[in-house]
């Protein structure tokens, strides 16, 4: 029997604490504000952390509508007004209910936390802050939120993320500021900044 810091030694960690979130403000009660829906439901700061965090949480593709996972360095909590997201904004992958419901969904949002934990889509380890996959009645979407709007930086890490997804050429992800989010009061119906 090995003794818990032995066990503790053995496990590969990552560069970065992240914490697990979940969301539905359609299920809130009444008068709940945004924030005091949003649950925590683990955090880890090593590969097998993050397994055990990942595989006791059901499947992205399995929650119910306006659900929302949301995946994010600790101490930088999923909302705009997040000191680590104020000046950033996020790229958008839309994926059809068709394709979601055939397993791409899940499949996306896997490749997209294992690329961001992993720090294979930002060379730096800086600019990602997180990513968010939301469950929606028509289509569903993965957002990566990154720390700043500078189009060299962000379109560098679009490219990287669009190749640890293996997506068409042709498909098209935006990018869009949460000033602007913030501002119109919208997640996804705002100016396209730059895409990829």
């Amino acid at each position: 029997m090995t003794s818990e810091s032995e066990s503790n030694m053995a496990k590969t960690p990552l560069h970065q604490k992240w914490v697990l979130w979940y969301d539905n403000p359609r299920l809130a009660p009444e008068g709940t504000t945004w924030r005091e829906n949003l649950k925590e439901c683990g955090k880890f700061n090593s590969v097998e952390n993050f397994w055990e965090v990942f595989n006791n949480v059901k499947p992205a593709s399995q929650l119910s509508t306006n659900s929302n996972y949301h995946i994010f360095k600790d101490g930088v909590e999923p909302m705009w007004e997040d000191a680590g997201n104020v000046n950033g904004g996020k790229f958008v992958l839309t994926i059809p209910k068709k394709e979601s419901r055939g397993g791409r969904l899940d499949e996306a949002w896997l490749f997209t936390v294992l690329g961001m934990i992993g720090e294979t889509m930002d060379a730096t380890g800086d600019q990602v802050c997180g990513t968010v996959v939301s469950i929606r009645k028509s289509q569903d979407r993965i957002a990566l939120w990154l720390k700043s709007c500078d189009s060299d930086a962000c379109i560098s890490i679009g490219e990287r993320w669009k190749k640890a997804l293996d997506v068409s050429s042709k498909t098209s992800m935006k990018y869009q500021s949460h000033k602007d989010a913030a501002a119109s009061g919208s997640s996804f119906k705002n100016q396209v900044l730059f895409e990829v």
